[in-house]
Formats: structure tokens, C-alpha cells, sequence
């Protein structure tokens, strides 16, 4: 059952007349600014009113990301990946495989027209799928992203597991969140993630939780509708990619 609080959240964000978002999955790797030139299309269809809206989730090659608050002493290791300057806010981010990324391409007019509830649907939407697994998640104060707590004898620290970086035009979003499955989390060390250094980064593989990808697609799907409204399967952007 949803809390008073979340299903306020979710009676903003569900578009009154329940037109349903379309829900792509490439296969293969995308490259990166492949995809930005695919969002930012979409989202200037969509708020011309050419184009409904999108999910596309996919896997991107290894690389980095630096948002625009990102700090250039937190690139630890320029020469091991590629890095893309972006617009989305937040910091420095992996992406790479065994890494779920979703890109939400949202019309905001029609969903409540407020940032802070989008992100914190956007919250919502991981924190229910991980529920799904098992895995108790949530947000922390100052923190952008979704964290689990993790204790063993005589100590306990908190890792990150989700991360949320979006641009919002016109009330159209883009950019989203990715979802760490079973990337090579040892490729989180070329950054400072999110410009949080005294905090580590996790993933279901190193939960303990031996999900697929495909697990982790349905599993955000269901979460997704329990936040957003209905979803259907589109085909994804790029389809000959990777």
C-alpha cells in the first residue's frame, strides 16, 4: 500500500488522461552521444506536441559523465574512459555495462508541472523496484540518489545504488537514472561519485541479489506504473545499436 505522502506524489504525476508512456529496451551497447542527440530530439517533439512520451532503457559502453555541478579534481582518472560533458544536473557518473539506465523523457505540463515532485517520483520509482528484490532503499539529506544501509559485526556504512541526473525544457524532461545490476563496480574509482567521497557504491550483484537484466526491465516497469501511470512497449530508439 502506498504511504499518504508517496500517493500524493503519484496523484501529481499521473497524467489525467491516462494516455500511456511508450517503453523501449535497446539491446547492445549505445553510444553515449548517440543517445543525448536521440533525447533531445524527443524532448523538442514532445513539447512541440510531435511525439508522445518515452522510456528507453539501455546499456552504455564504459564511460563518464560530469553533470554541470561536476568538479574537475573529482575526475580521478581522465585517461581510463571516456568523459562526455553534459547539461543534466548533478556531478561525475559511471555508466557502463551491467548497468540499467532509464532515460525518461516526460511531459511535466501534463504531470504536475513541479521539479521537486518529479525527482522525488523519480526516487520513488527505484526505491519500488528494489523493494522488489528484497533490498530496503531510500534517499538521504544532501545526497542526490537512492542508498542502502549495510551492517555486519561491529559496523555499518551506506552505499549507493542508484543515481538520478535530469534536465528539465520547456517541462519536457530528459536525462534520468541508472540502476547498478552487476556493472564492474571497481570502475566507479576513476570518480568521485556525485562528488560524495566518504560513501561507497554497490549494485544487486553485490547485495547478494543474482538478478538479470531482464529481472531488473520488469521489475522497473511495474515500479514505474505505480508511480507514473501505464506504460507500453514501444520499439527502442537506434534499434540497430551495439
Amino acid at each position: 500500500m502506498l504511504s499518504h505522502s508517496l500517493s500524493e506524489t503519484v496523484s501529481k504525476l499521473v497524467r489525467a488522461d491516462g494516455r500511456p508512456v511508450e517503453w523501449a529496451v535497446s539491446t547492445g551497447y549505445v553510444p553515449y552521444e548517440e543517445a543525448v542527440a536521440v533525447m533531445e530530439a524527443r524532448a523538442a517533439a514532445i513539447a512541440a506536441g510531435e511525439a508522445g512520451e518515452l522510456v528507453w532503457l539501455l546499456e552504455h559502453p564504459p564511460l563518464y559523465t560530469a553533470g554541470v555541478s561536476a568538479k574537475d579534481d573529482d575526475l580521478l582518472d581522465a585517461a581510463r574512459f571516456p568523459v562526455h560533458r553534459t547539461g543534466r544536473g548533478g556531478q561525475f557518473t559511471y555508466h557502463g555495462p551491467g548497468q540499467r539506465v532509464a532515460y525518461v523523457m516526460l511531459d511535466l505540463n501534463r504531470r504536475g508541472k513541479d521539479v521537486r515532485v518529479f525527482v522525488r517520483g523519480l526516487e520513488q520509482w527505484i526505491i519500488g523496484a528494489l523493494d522488489r528484490f528484497g533490498v530496503q532503499a531510500d534517499v538521504r539529506e544532501g545526497r542526490v540518489g537512492v542508498w542502502v544501509e549495510r551492517k555486519g559485526p561491529g559496523w555499518s556504512r551506506e552505499d549507493k545504488i542508484a543515481a538520478i541526473g535530469v534536465k528539465v525544457r520547456k517541462w519536457v524532461s530528459f536525462h534520468g537514472i541508472s540502476l547498478n545490476v552487476e556493472p564492474e563496480l571497481s570502475h566507479f574509482t576513476g570518480i568521485v561519485p556525485c562528488g560524495i567521497a566518504e560513501h561507497g557504491v554497490t549494485s544487486l550483484f553485490d547485495l547478494g541479489v543474482l538478478a538479470t537484466m531482464d529481472d531488473a526491465d520488469a521489475a522497473l516497469r511495474t515500479a514505474f506504473e505505480d508511480v507514473f501511470g501505464p506504460a507500453e512497449q514501444a520499439v527502442p530508439p537506434l534499434a540497430k545499436a551495439g
